[in-house]
């Protein structure tokens, strides 16, 4: 069972490059952060992995929740700083 999580989190290592593609060379600041998300949300996904692999899942999924509190805190302040008008000064 564990070569299974082991092969899981080598193949979720790969497809954290398809995003991170986007991240690089997207044609707009809405699909770098789209992909940034998806490249968050995999990784919450390998770091649950990696604690079942070590056997302490439990200290893995606090990190897990810290981490995906950070990434959508993240998210709302770019998409808040993206979405403000800018006022000129008189």
């Amino acid at each position: 069972m564990e070569h299974f999580f082991l092969y899981s989190a080598v193949i979720l290592t790969i497809i954290i490059a398809v995003p991170l593609y986007r991240v690089l060379n997207g044609p707009t600041l809405f699909d770098r952060l789209l992909a940034t998300n998806a490249i968050a949300t995999k990784t919450i996904v390998l770091i649950a992995l990696i604690g079942f692999l070590f056997d302490r899942i439990d200290m893995f999924i606090d990190i897990t929740l810290a981490y995906a509190i950070l990434g959508f805190i993240g998210s709302l302040i770019i998409a808040k700083f993206v979405t403000t008008e800018k006022v000129e000064p008189e």
